[in-house]
């Protein structure tokens, strides 16, 4: 049976249909996955018609079977119109795994990034080291891990998972100061749930094992967690729209006119709410911290980070008088406030990236103290704990403290005393400063005479003692009164203390030793 080339038309063009085909297919089988295509992703992240893309043409030295950008797009575009870096791996290529010339693709964009300083986001989605490249796959992940840590602090990294990430893969994002996942598409493990249950026994499915809301609420390995891609890509730009370029840059702002708004300036106010009127003045109540934050700072400009981690700890980013700040923040709807393993290690990590980022760190302080118990010590409460302190001490940007409530024990002087080298530390009249509260302390100080008192004048002494206590010692004018308070302010002026603050310090530069670098309590 004959063919019409003219019907069917010329070699060249046949191999254009069968290819385009053959995309097509390939693009299908993403989208009844829940996922976009690599170049979909592109387009939906990126301002139109930004990217410049690089290597278009690279293939795999080492596979029979030529694959065009050997399943990763690299190059650069603009979101917002501020440049980044940007590779995307492409699952319908191999998998989306990853070979020697597909890491050195990355390997390249990263060095370029770094070079003139801007943002570099990877999106994640592959099965891992491309297998029949052997050891070469192996040292390409290996290349981007170096540069991963190289690059840290220099420039910001951002990792967008949305598909799986198994395996040694998954410390490249684990590297990046930002993770991005989305429900019931990104998986994130070192070993899969066929190798789980083959070693220990245990059925477990991918989302179980490794899904997005396993990281943003477990391991907090994820920062963020999507409902689906396009969500998700919308996080990633306001992320960025927080972020300076790179160290050297500072985050963008924008001033506000206050002649302009007719209002005074001490009193200034966005929300038409009393801060005071947030916090309830009985000090077991709960309430929750986002509601004080939003009435302090720039109308809806708070932009919470690892939300499901760790809830009673607060870290995020916002705008003060139009000025990017980072907030570390007590949450007393959970746990009281308390501070625990897990909310160490969120917070120290949060501060750690806006010291690298010259970003202003301003600490809203309610604790109770640290959480109690054998599970906690047992685990390292002390060592990671200390990674606070670290965080705290060793950050040299502004840095501003503001106790709402109280601060107990060794919280008072973990969450950005003046002692670790806050610069502006403020109290409300009514906080509490000391190392325990009025029940505990009494307890401790008037032991024989609680003992000794009569069943039915015990409740009496109890009252008048914490009264006393309270009186004496857990009030904040102790404090100020040598130095570790700089000054007690009414709560309606706290946004224009801090912002007074934060001018003051625009300017700051603090001389540390010269070193190679310290040791952190990991």
């Amino acid at each position: 049976m004959s063919v019409d080339i003219a019907v069917m038309g010329t070699p060249a063009q046949m191999g254009k249909v069968i290819v385009s085909s053959v995309i097509d297919q390939r693009a299908e089988r993403q989208h009844k996955l829940g996922k976009k295509t690599a170049w979909e992703r592109l387009d939906s992240l990126l301002d139109q018609e930004s990217f410049e893309e690089l290597d278009h043409l690279a293939k795999s030295p080492f596979l029979e079977e030529k694959f065009t950008t050997d399943g990763v797009i690299t190059g650069f575009g603009t979101i917002h119109g501020r440049q980044v870096a940007v590779y995307a791996q492409d699952f319908t290529i191999k998998g989306g795994s990853l070979g020697k010339r597909h890491a050195d693709k990355i390997c390249k964009i990263m060095d370029m990034a770094a070079k003139i300083g801007c943002p570099i986001i990877g999106v994640i989605d592959s099965g891992g080291a491309r297998i029949d490249e052997g050891v070469h796959a192996l040292s390409g992940y290996g290349q981007i891990f170096t540069r991963n840590v190289k690059y840290s602090g220099i420039v910001p990294q951002v990792s967008i998972i949305l598909g799986p990430c198994a395996g040694g893969a998954t410390y490249s994002p684990a590297l990046t100061d930002f993770i991005f996942t989305t429900t019931n598409t990104s998986n994130m493990f070192i070993t899969g749930p066929q190798v789980v249950e083959q070693v220990l026994h245990q059925k477990v499915t991918k989302e179980e094992l490794g899904g997005a809301l396993v990281h943003a609420q477990k391991s907090g390995v994820a920062h963020f967690v999507a409902n689906n891609e396009d969500e998700c890509l919308e996080q990633v730009k306001k992320l960025l729209s927080y972020l300076p370029q790179n160290y050297l840059s500072e985050p963008s702002s924008y001033e506000i006119d206050h002649d302009s708004m007719n209002t005074n300036f001490a009193n200034l106010d966005f929300t038409s709410l009393n801060p005071a009127e947030i916090v309830p003045q009985n000090f077991s109540q709960s309430y929750d911290i986002r509601n004080l934050i939003c009435s302090i700072f720039d109308p809806e400009s708070f932009f919470e980070i690892h939300e499901y981690f760790a809830p009673n700890i607060v870290v995020g980013f916002a705008r003060l008088n139009g000025k990017i700040v980072g907030l570390v923040a007590n949450q007393p709807q959970v746990k009281a406030g308390v501070i625990d393993i897990d909310a160490s290690c969120k917070a120290a990590r949060f501060i750690n990236f806006c010291d690298a980022f010259s970003i202003p760190i301003i600490s809203l302080v309610d604790v109770p103290g640290f959480l109690p118990g054998v599970e906690q010590e047992h685990n390292g409460i002390i060592r990671h704990g200390a990674k606070l302190i670290y965080a705290y001490a060793a950050a040299t940007v502004p840095k501003i403290t503001l106790i709402i409530r109280k601060a107990f024990g060794g919280a008072y002087v973990v969450m950005g005393s003046k002692e670790l080298g806050t610069d502006f530390n403020f109290s409300w009249p009514n906080s509490q400063i000391a190392v325990l509260g009025a029940k505990g302390a009494i307890a401790i100080l008037h032991r024989s005479e609680l003992a000794n008192a009569l069943p039915e004048n015990r409740e009496a002494l109890i009252q008048k003692l914490e009264a006393d206590y309270e009186r004496e010692f857990m009030n904040p004018v102790t404090a100020a009164e040598n130095g570790y308070i700089d000054a007690i302010i009414e709560p309606i002026k706290t946004r224009y203390h801090l912002i007074r603050a934060l001018e003051i310090l625009k300017n700051k530069v603090e001389q540390t030793p010269k070193k190679k670098h310290g040791n952190i309590p990991l």
